[in-house]
């Protein structure tokens, strides 16, 4: 499996936007998504960052990650079902014939609607960063927040916060193969990988400790905040940016205009 909001090197449409642009697509899709509460238009939101993906040759890129969205959306629902019923019930999680619990958690129309909105928002939100990351440079990323006056401290932070999922995801699968070459066997099922995260988890915090004390010397030693910093490459808006930045104005006029009349 690809590590988690790894960049990946293609020349895609949307790996060939400025990052400025990346990042008002962000924005607008983030607006939108946390805004609306029709079903339709979330479903419509997905299949067109699902459109984008396909488009800028990162589909398979997004789907790889599919299986966690799936899970964590169930998990929503679950939640919302368990502690927001509300409406006419359609249903119970356990059903009635089962002796003394049978039909606790009753399913509601109204608490089924919230929790796939919820879930639908929750993949909107997760798509739409890993095509920005996955189709990013983080240096582009530090010149452009660095344009957009954002403070060196907090670039830095969230750069390195981005940089440390992948490494930490790495440096996870590279101890359990270790693990396992030495002969390690935690069993199967459910207890086998409880027994597993222990020998993992200890040398990977361990070794993000040291990564850190080594990140932070090399920050020093380049000399952090002192100076003016020069740029090997500026990026500049492209047409191409110019057109998606209408298309977005178009589409985010659009959203207000629905809101709008919705409320009326």
């Amino acid at each position: 499996m690809a590590e988690i909001l790894q960049y990946v090197h293609k020349e895609g449409f949307f790996h060939r936007l400025s990052p400025f642009t990346k990042i008002a697509f962000i924005l607008v899709t983030s607006l939108m998504c946390i805004i609306a509460t029709s079903l339709p238009f979330l479903i419509t939101l997905v299949i067109a960052l699902l459109l984008i993906a396909k488009l800028s040759d990162l589909y398979s890129e997004v789907i790889q990650q599919s299986r966690l969205i799936i899970i964590m959306s169930v998990v929503f629902v679950i939640i919302t079902l368990m502690t927001m019923p509300n409406g006419a019930i359609i249903g119970y999680l356990i059903p009635s014939v089962v002796p003394v619990v049978g039909g606790s958690f009753p399913i509601t129309w109204g608490a089924l609607e919230i929790g796939l909105i919820l879930s639908l928002r929750f993949m909107v939100l997760i798509v739409a960063f890993q095509l920005f990351l996955i189709s990013t440079q983080p240096r582009d990323l530090v010149h452009t927040m660095e344009r957009m006056k954002i403070p060196i401290d907090y670039t830095l932070m969230f750069v390195i916060a981005l940089r440390f999922i992948p490494t930490l995801q790495i440096e996870g699968t590279r101890i359990h193969e270790a693990q396992l070459a030495r002969g390690y066997n935690p069993g199967t099922g459910f207890i086998g990988k409880i027994r597993s995260v222990a020998p993992i988890v200890v040398p990977l915090v361990s070794n993000a400790l040291s990564r850190s004390n080594v990140l932070g010397l090399t920050i020093d030693i380049r000399g952090y905040r002192t100076g003016k910093r020069t740029r090997l490459r500026e990026s500049h808006l492209q047409s191409r940016d110019y057109l998606s930045l209408l298309v977005m104005c178009i589409a985010g006029c659009g959203f207000i205009a629905l809101t709008l009349v919705q409320v009326v």
